[in-house]
């Protein structure tokens, strides 16, 4: 095989539709800390959603990212997000939120303090010195600090699964799937590639 032949079949490979194409709402996944993006692209890259890792409190520039993101698209944007359940926890996607504003809907996921005590979550105790604490108290009752890494895996994706349905439309995501796949089956015939 040639090397034009080997770059066509290495295109034909890594060929892929927007899965997003036909959608009425533009979903994104949001999350507060960078090391479960892996996680959460294991989980849905299939869908082809968009994974926001806000890591803290986002940069300005992931902000203008995805508010450009969302204007390209077009359509209404959601953003379904999870987070640690504590004073800065509950913040930082308050902050992504206002600052972005181009949101049609955020809804928080996880973690909130009723899941805290269905899930029985093991509680640390909160940082006095935020802050944001005596806020958080006056909401919850008290100050404490729990990870959304403690919530099981399975628990967790089931949480994103159930709100992505909400908006999520199965039907226009097969018709991509499926036209993805004539198209390649086009490109494997032109590379001369054998599926």
């Amino acid at each position: 095989m040639g090397i034009a032949a080997e770059a066509l079949a290495a295109l034909t490979d890594q060929y892929r539709r927007d899965r997003t194409e036909g959608q009425d709402t533009s979903v994104f996944l949001g999350v507060e800390k960078a090391g479960m993006v892996a996680q959460l692209d294991d989980w849905f890259a299939a869908l082809g959603l968009p994974i926001l890792a806000l890591s803290g409190y986002a940069s300005q520039t992931l902000v203008d990212t995805v508010r450009s993101d969302v204007d390209e698209q077009g359509r209404p944007a959601v953003l379904l997000y999870a987070g640690d359940f504590d004073p800065s926890g509950e913040d930082i996607d308050r902050d992504f939120v206002a600052r972005t504003d181009c949101w049609a809907k955020v809804v928080r996921i996880a973690l909130d303090s009723g899941q805290v005590d269905e899930y029985g979550l093991p509680p640390a105790p909160g940082k006095a010195a935020d802050s944001r604490s005596g806020a958080f108290v006056r909401r919850h009752g008290r100050l404490v600090q729990v990870e959304l890494d403690a919530v099981p895996p399975e628990t967790l994706r089931a949480l994103y699964e159930r709100a992505i349905a909400d908006w999520w439309d199965v039907s226009a995501h097969q018709r991509i799937v499926a036209a993805e796949a004539d198209e390649r089956r086009i490109l494997e015939r032109i590379a001369g590639v054998t599926p």
